[in-house]
């Protein structure tokens, strides 16, 4: 049977049950919000489910967020390379904190490990430091943990896990979470650098278990062996991004494309939904996935960033400053779309007919 004949792959089936996750986050949600302050310092700002969360901090908002790197270290396993996991650890973080309209100031690192490496640390290490000059930020410290009874390796490799917590400034009258979102918006995507660090698993259980191709492998496309693509960093949008809030008086959202795709711009304070009218070319390795493990636009849209890994909202007017600014920093962006009022907060992509609510964050095709 030929990768096309195969029943088409997915996320659920690769073993990410989003909708477990989702309802245990649910729970999660309910339950910290009860250890917030319901006045003076300490104040938490905004309800669970954005990007980050800002804290009064007497007069001053506190931007906070904590994230990891997930199954891309299990690549990284494969190859033997894990000089560059640091940077994605800080792109995951700094890349959300922007969306509150922070600006991102430092971060702390949490790495467990089975046993005490010093090559792999030493390498985490280069690539945190790496990612902290691209977003201009601090690692004032960090935490190393010994867990040898709990985690376990790709093969005979070191086994380890990587994640953070980032802090950043915002003034608490200036916080962006799309409030103000209006019809008529311009929705504005900023190029990825691939797959990011988000879908790995799935792209692990399509190309190298289903289709058998090895991490070192250079298949039709590609501009570096597979490993080396999917190990690729995630772009840190920092210098950009803020050089829009110090210039654009007006941003009225800012958008982190990781998992759930495209419905990641249905997490605002505004009952909107958008019409997606372009999209940029598929990138080669969302190509081979799809292709090779035959699954849909519709999750493919829904897992991957199809090649837009963050989005701003502008007004109309305001559309030539942040192209203006992106070709500045040498930085792809495309006019994606336009915002329209929509209690079901749906997304429309109009080149593949595929419309989804952001309360289910299924896509299905328009007949």
């Amino acid at each position: 049977m030929s990768a096309n004949q195969r029943p088409g792959a997915s996320y659920d089936a690769a073993g990410v049950d989003t909708e477990r996750e989702e309802a245990g986050l649910a729970r999660l949600g309910r339950r910290i919000e009860e250890t917030w302050p319901r006045t003076g310092v300490g104040t938490v700002a905004l309800p669970v489910g954005y990007f980050a969360n800002v804290i009064d901090i007497g007069g001053t908002g506190l931007a906070i967020t904590a994230d990891g790197v997930g199954t891309k270290l299990v690549v990284a396993q494969m190859l033997g390379r894990y000089d560059t996991l640091g940077i994605d650890c800080v792109a995951m973080n700094v890349n959300d904190l922007l969306c509150v309209g922070a600006t991102p100031l430092s971060m702390v690192d949490y790495i467990a490990v089975d046993e005490p490496d010093p090559a792999l640390l030493d390498d985490l290490a280069k690539g945190l430091c790496e990612g902290a000059k691209r977003a201009n930020i601090s690692i004032p410290g960090g935490e190393i943990a010994q867990l040898r009874d709990i985690l376990k390796g790709y093969g005979t490799k070191p086994a380890f896990d990587l994640a953070g917590m980032a802090v950043g400034l915002v003034p608490l009258d200036r916080i962006v979470i799309g409030r103000h979102l209006r019809e008529g918006d311009v929705l504005i995507g900023l190029e990825s650098n691939g797959i990011h660090s988000n879908g790995i698993t799935l792209a692990r259980k399509v190309l190298l278990e289903r289709c058998g191709y090895g991490v070192n492998d250079r298949l039709p496309g590609l501009a570096s062996t597979l490993g080396e693509e999917l190990l690729r960093p995630t772009h840190i949008y920092v210098r950009e991004t803020i050089e829009m809030l110090q210039r654009i008086r007006d941003v009225r959202a800012l958008i982190h494309i990781t998992r759930d795709g495209l419905f990641n711009l249905t997490r605002v304070d505004a009952d909107v939904g958008y019409v997606v009218e372009h999209v940029p070319p598929e990138p080669p390795i969302f190509s081979l996935i799809r292709r090779q493990g035959g699954v849909s636009y519709a999750e493919m849209f829904r897992v991957y960033n199809m090649g837009v890994g963050f989005c701003v909202v502008v007004p109309p007017g305001d559309v030539d400053a942040v192209f203006s600014i992106m070709r500045a920093h040498d930085r792809k962006a495309f006019r994606m779309g336009y915002v329209v009022a929509d209690a079901q907060r749906r997304v429309s992509i109009l080149p593949h007919k595929l419309t989804g609510s952001g309360r289910e964050k299924r896509f299905v095709e328009e007949t």
